[in-house]
């Protein structure tokens, strides 16, 4: 799965992702009048994220679609997200769930089941949410990592494990030191690239990839050097604060080894003075392409 994504990148020049973190909230007005049910809210999510998708599926190769912002609609919103998942693929587009998911033993077998692998129901073989990759936490150690790894093998999908996130409190755990002098981020980096050492595909990256923010530069650089065959989701672009030259460490010499997700950048890029006059999904495409030449300007040509 790695392989291919790379693939999309180096064909379109473009380490983007459009995160679908859509919020009924983010939609134009006349969207959300006269809309009092989930029923109501999952139909406008579905058209919303229909008409972004088919805007920059030819500029973009991957979305993330965030659980949470459809669980709060409960079974309606979880609709949304399962039609949002198989619009996406259906266009062509890698779909990484972000769920970061974990447990221990069973399940996170079960975890893994409903986004990477297959359930069986009455001898037949079944998908639930058929995403390409899913965000995983692996602060609980390797037994709730194993049950991912043994699916993204069997199925070709990927990981993404929660690294050095965006969030500004990230440092309370994250940055504290271990007695071998380590940071405990440096301690889960090691961990990743250990699980995923026999999976690393023909541009030298991993299945097990790794989440690393963008707003934490000297992090990601010394975990840039930690694992040069991790491949990184970065989040943190744009309204987090995180800019193209504070990720460029992210990447190898050939442009290679990430990609950076930006959610409501894009998909409220229409409330932007910028792209006035424009639709929210012509002003989402704007933003993709803006999006794009920042992040060449700083990372250059890729796969060169």
């Amino acid at each position: 799965m790695i392989d291919s994504l790379i693939e999309k990148i180096i064909e379109m020049q473009n380490p983007t992702c459009v995160g679908l973190d859509t919020a009924f909230g983010y939609l134009p007005e006349e969207m959300r009048e006269d809309i009092s049910t989930f029923e109501g809210v999952a139909e406008r999510l579905i058209e919303f994220n229909m008409n972004i998708v088919d805007k920059v599926c030819d500029i973009v190769p991957a979305v993330k679609v965030q659980v949470a912002y459809y669980e709060m609609y409960g079974y309606e919103g979880l609709r949304a997200f399962d039609y949002t998942v198989n619009y996406a693929k259906g266009r062509g587009m890698t779909v990484i769930a972000d769920c970061k998911r974990n447990d221990i033993g069973s399940t996170a077998s079960c975890y893994s089941k409903a986004y990477l692998g297959k359930t069986e129901v009455g001898g037949k073989t079944l998908q639930a949410f058929p995403a390409d990759m899913l965000t995983v936490n692996g602060y609980l150690g390797s037994d709730g990592v194993k049950p991912f790894i043994e699916d993204i093998k069997k199925y070709d999908k990927g990981i993404f494990v929660l690294v050095k996130t965006s969030n500004p409190s990230s440092g309370e755990l994250q940055n504290l030191k271990l007695e071998n002098g380590k940071f405990i981020y440096e301690q889960m980096g090691e961990l990743v690239r250990s699980w995923g050492a026999d999976s690393v595909g023909k541009y030298g990256y991993s299945e097990v990839g790794a989440v690393v923010g963008a707003t934490h530069p000297e992090e990601a650089e010394r975990l840039r050097r930690q694992m040069p065959s991790t491949f990184f989701l970065i989040p943190g672009y744009g309204a987090q604060g995180g800019s193209a030259q504070m990720l460029k460490v992210c990447f190898d010499k050939r442009g290679l080894g990430g990609i950076v997700n930006s959610s409501r950048g894009i998909i409220c890029a229409y409330k932007d003075p910028k792209y006035s006059g424009m639709s929210y999904f012509e002003a989402a495409r704007a933003a993709c392409l803006d999006m794009q030449q920042d992040l060449l300007s700083a990372i250059g040509k890729i796969g060169g």
